[in-house]
This record gives C-alpha cells, sequence and structure tokens, in this order.
C-alpha cells in the first residue's frame, strides 16, 4: 500500500478541518444559519479552496453527519462488546448522544430543508453509515421489547 503524497496528506488535513469546522458550526448555529463564507473564514481558507472540497452547503453537512455516525459507529461496536442487557445498551446509547449534543459535537439539522434531505439521501457514505446505527439500535429496542425491558407497542 502507497503512503499517501504530502500534498494529498495536506489535502486530507484541510479536508479534516473543514468537516470539523462544520460540525461545530452545525452544533452551534444549525444548518441554515451556517453559511459557507463562516466555514471557510473559519478553517482560514479562501471560499473557492473551500468548494474544491464540497460542491455545496449540503454536501458539507453530509460530510459532517457521516463523521459523527462513523464516530456513532464506533461507540455502537465498543457498547456491543460490553456485556449489558438491551436496554443497558440503549442507555448507554442516549447517554453518549446526549454527551456528544452537550459537547457541541452533534450536528443540529432541519427537517424540512429539502435540498438537504436530497443531498442527504444521495450522499452513499451516509445512507450505508445510517443503516448501520439503525440496525443495531433496532436489533436491541427488539430485544428488549422481547424482554419486556421497554413498551413493545412502541415502534
Amino acid at each position: 500500500m502507497n503512503k499517501p503524497s504530502f500534498r494529498e496528506r495536506v489535502l486530507q488535513a484541510r479536508e479534516d478541518a473543514i468537516v470539523a469546522s462544520v460540525n461545530r458550526l452545525l452544533a452551534e448555529k444549525g444548518f441554515e444559519s451556517m453559511t459557507v463564507d463562516e466555514v471557510a473564514a473559519d478553517v482560514g481558507i479562501a471560499k473557492a479552496s473551500l468548494y474544491k472540497h464540497f460542491p455545496s452547503k449540503e454536501a458539507l453537512a453530509a460530510a459532517a453527519m457521516t463523521t459523527v455516525l462513523d464516530r456513532a459507529l464506533a461507540f455502537l461496536e465498543q457498547e456491543a462488546a460490553r456485556e449489558a442487557t438491551p436496554v443497558e445498551h440503549l442507555k448507554s446509547v442516549a447517554r453518549w448522544t446526549m454527551q456528544v449534543t452537550l459537547a457541541g459535537e452533534m450536528p443540529s439539522l432541519p427537517s424540512q430543508n429539502s435540498t438537504l434531505r436530497t443531498a442527504l439521501t444521495q450522499h452513499r457514505g451516509y445512507l450505508d453509515r445510517a443503516m448501520m446505527v439503525s440496525e443495531r439500535l433496532g436489533v436491541w429496542i427488539t430485544a428488549a421489547q422481547a424482554a419486556g425491558q421497554i413498551e413493545p407497542t412502541l415502534p
């Protein structure tokens, strides 16, 4: 496997900084209030440079959400390895989610923005990760319902 070139590492570091900035700004301000100009200024790059990495505000949000889902999947993997009841796993996930949110590391996305919804539903990485998170949680929810640990009539 080839080691990435210096230029590739610099581009990746810049992209990581952009996504971290977007994640923070989305958590602080939400999608509607965040601007691409703010992201570029926060990272310390020109807006044109930002657009070389991400073609739109929606693509920025999708990248931030994909990163959060990667973190969630890593947490879920650790949690699955822990000896616990299904409801204990679910409580741990809820606790982790609140900690990430309170730390300002959970993007706030609107439910009504159709351009963002379209971008997310067309982003393969986001969809794949969201399905993996959903499947893992679904297993624990079903098991907790079967064990009588949570209300079985809830969807």
